[in-house]
């Protein structure tokens, strides 16, 4: 396996992105990695091909808000992880968890995080196979709300 950072717009990167996230189109991430490399927050994203096929990619950003679960500032997040199907239980997770840890480290970081949705359990054994701890559990709400030209609002006297 051989890892390579994401230096330029690759479209396997892309194609990974739309992989991870499918509810955004191909434009859209494409439109998002020039975003990230043309912005001025360091960020790193590496694809791992076993040979010439991509089998996953990694994508990380460093954060200075205030991180879930963390006591320092700044901290490397683990933005997204994705392994092909066929080539998962073979160490690329952990071979791009190490790379996105190498580059926290390279950026004075003293923690990496990360965060899951609450029903992906294959990503919650794949982070603690990887040394990380869970910190917290959160839900997460929504209320939309009517326009004010929708509703006949008084003013307030």
């Amino acid at each position: 396996m051989r890892l390579v950072r994401c230096l330029s717009a690759d479209p396997r990167w892309a194609d990974c992105r739309e992989r991870l996230w499918p509810e955004a189109t191909l434009t859209t991430h494409q439109h998002e990695i020039e975003r990230l490399l043309g912005g001025s927050t360091p960020f790193a994203a590496w694809l791992a091909l076993l040979e010439e096929n991509v089998a996953g990619f990694a994508e990380t950003l460093l954060r200075s808000d205030p991180v879930n679960g963390c006591e320092s500032s700044p901290v490397a997040f683990l933005e997204g992880l994705w392994v092909a199907p066929p080539d998962r239980r073979r160490g690329v997770a952990r071979a791009l968890i190490a790379a996105a840890e190498d580059w926290a480290r390279s950026l004075g970081c003293a923690e990496f995080a990360s965060d899951a949705p609450i029903d992906n359990t294959v990503s919650h054994a794949t982070h603690m196979a990887a040394g990380f701890e869970e910190t917290e559990r959160v839900v997460c709400y929504r209320k939309k709300l009517a326009r004010a030209e929708q509703l006949s609002l008084r003013p307030i006297t």
